[in-house]
């Protein structure tokens, strides 16, 4: 086995490995780093239009209206399935690949705050319709986002290999 080839299969464990320590306490890193990230964001915007207060994840609106800002709101898991497809792909340099992650979280945290701010925005100001506003949002929106953002960066970083499929590919490989 040669140096490439080692470093190939060490590349890959230490990828896993991440995968799997960031997965067993249920995203709380995610949730730890981004949900200031985000409250504080929407706060800031809703302050803008509104007269509103702040009270750890509850933002009130002319001190009647609460916007409660939950963990599912943080969407954690969108982050770590960024974070998937990212780790899912051999043969970047590890510089490349920090750029690539801060990319994806930059791009979903100033996504998701804005759909949080918007969604507020129909909360207060069309009651009727946050319910089916919030179920699109989250059901399909959340998926299109990460979808849309992966491909960009696919783009962007000029990324040649497939989350997983390549890994496996390059592991067969070096088992023949």
């Amino acid at each position: 086995m040669n140096n490439k080839e080692k470093y190939a299969i060490h590349s890959l464990f230490i990828r896993y490995f991440i995968l799997l320590i960031v997965a067993i306490p249920n995203f709380w890193i995610f949730y730890f780093i981004f949900s200031s990230l985000t409250i504080y964001p929407v706060y800031f915007l809703l302050n803008l239009f509104f007269e509103a207060s702040l009270s750890n994840n509850l933002i009130f609106i002319g001190n009647h209206i609460p916007i409660g800002i939950i963990s599912a709101c943080v969407a954690g898991s969108a982050y770590y399935l960024l974070l998937i497809l990212n780790l899912s792909i051999p043969n970047i340099k590890i510089g490349k690949r920090i750029k690539m992650i801060c990319f994806a979280f930059l791009s979903f945290l100033i996504a998701n705050i804005i759909r949080i701010f918007l969604l507020s925005l129909i909360y207060v100001l069309k009651p009727n319709l946050f319910d089916i506003s919030h179920k699109l949002s989250w059901y399909i929106g959340s998926i299109v986002l990460v979808v849309a953002i992966w491909f960009i960066e696919v783009k962007k970083f000029n990324i040649k290999g497939i989350p997983f499929y390549s890994d496996i590919k390059s592991i067969s490989k070096n088992i023949k």
